[in-house]
């Protein structure tokens, strides 16, 4: 018998998690490090386990999967291979549910009805929910060939612009010089940086990027480009321009700025997170077994 309800949401920079009881009761939360399937699934597993026991701890009880549900929306799953070995490990919840980051996270932001999303983190992904149910699906590609507007997507740029000012091609700065100095301070190490560096360390300069948007032109030329890529995403999961849009994500309220006027209008705000959407979408699954 199912007692209680998990929700999780797996990224490449943190994974989160809600706890509650069968009813819908929600207990607590708990958090960890990356579990973005690319992360190699012990470490996904390993990252999940630790935030699913947080949060039981806060809730003053042990983990129980035998007697959970457990729903999770991961970064990754659209690689059939990685998410097939991810089910395979389930270390022994009686009944798991998993998903795209992108579906838990529109399932959170409009409660289950349908809209629109661009969730922008680590990576990125747009998802939407029609009125007649339809789903669809648009990016979600992977960094560093897709993710656009994401952190490592602008952390990339950035990269690629201190190698420039490095090389005198272009004229140094404070924001690059602080970008210089977050990925080594000289040459050879960031030589070493670059030979390490993971989608979520190219993620961890977008802050910068948002930092000095207001006194660098680089830096607003950065926020614009992801703006317009924003902009193309929503406009290919909802042409019609009728359903709400939700910018979510670490990413989501930053560059709300950067987006066209039009699209801005009908964006609002997210009713929840992709660990309550994890959470919403594991209740509905149970309810309906």
């Amino acid at each position: 018998m199912i007692e209680y309800l998990i929700g999780v949401d797996g990224g490449g920079t943190g994974t989160r998690v809600r706890l509650a009881r069968a009813d819908g009761t929600q207990l607590a939360q708990g958090s960890s490090g990356p579990s973005g399937l690319a992360h190699g699934i012990g470490n996904a597993w390993a990252a999940v386990g630790e935030a699913v026991a947080q949060a039981f701890a806060a809730a003053g009880l042990s983990p129980v999967p035998e007697r959970s549900a457990i729903g999770l929306g991961m970064a990754g799953v659209h690689n059939k291979h990685w998410a097939a070995q991810f089910s395979a490990a389930n270390p022994g919840y009686a009944v798991m549910l998993l998903e795209t980051d992108g579906f838990t996270t529109l399932m959170g932001a409009h409660a289950g009805q349908p809209g629109t999303i661009v969730a922008i983190g680590t990576g990125s992904v747009g998802q939407a929910l029609l009125e007649n149910g339809e789903q669809r699906e648009v990016g979600g590609w992977g960094f560093p060939a897709g993710d656009e507007a994401s952190g490592a997507w602008i952390g990339l740029r950035a990269v690629n612009h201190i190698e420039k000012v490095i090389d005198g091609r272009a004229p140094s700065s404070p924001f690059a010089l602080a970008l210089i100095e977050a990925c080594g301070g000289a040459r050879d190490a960031i030589q070493l940086w670059l030979g390490q560096a993971s989608q979520t360390s190219y993620a961890a300069l977008a802050p910068i990027v948002v930092e000095h948007a207001a006194s660098d032109s680089v830096a607003r030329g950065l926020l614009a480009d992801a703006g317009k890529e924003v902009a193309a995403i929503a406009a290919a999961l909802d042409p019609s321009g009728r359903l709400p849009l939700a910018l979510c994500g670490g990413l989501g309220a930053p560059l709300r700025a950067w987006l066209p006027p039009d699209l801005l209008e009908r964006s609002v705000a997210p009713q929840g997170d992709a660990a309550s959407g994890a959470l919403r979408m594991i209740a509905r699954h149970v309810k309906n077994q």
